[in-house]
């Protein structure tokens, strides 16, 4: 079965290169167009650059944290409609909350597998939502 290529881009923001590689490679192989930032400050280029269909945020980055680079995110007009995952090893329910209340559409606790990436993506760019 071939699988049909899909045009929406993906960025992944995660400063761990082993974290980072597996989250571009299992986004690849569904399909997508993925950039990749390890750090807050080249995240924000390539958002405001490429205005992709989502950012998958790691909230521990070097410089400017994951945190900051959501709040950015959502405070644009023209960057705000892009959904944001935020997926962190942070298990406890206040982080949970407050990046939902920022914006996030899901919040992911790391580590996690190709599985739960791929259905959470995929849930939150199905066509109609």
């Amino acid at each position: 079965m071939v699988r049909k290529r899909r045009t929406k881009t993906v960025v992944v923001v995660e400063d761990e290169a082993d974290v980072r590689k597996f989250a571009c490679r299992v986004l690849d192989l569904e399909g997508y167009t993925v950039l990749e930032a390890a750090d807050g400050d080249v995240a924000m280029a390539l958002v405001t650059e490429h205005q992709p269909a989502l950012v998958l945020l790691d909230l521990r980055l070097p410089g400017r944290d994951g945190w900051s680079v959501l709040q950015e995110i959502k405070s644009k007009p023209e960057l705000s409609p892009i959904a944001v995952i935020v997926f962190s090893a942070s298990a406890g329910a206040p982080h949970r909350r407050k990046a939902l209340n920022m914006g996030a559409v899901e919040y992911l606790v790391k580590p996690l597998s190709a599985a739960v990436l791929r259905e959470a993506v995929a849930r939150v760019l199905r066509p109609g939502r």
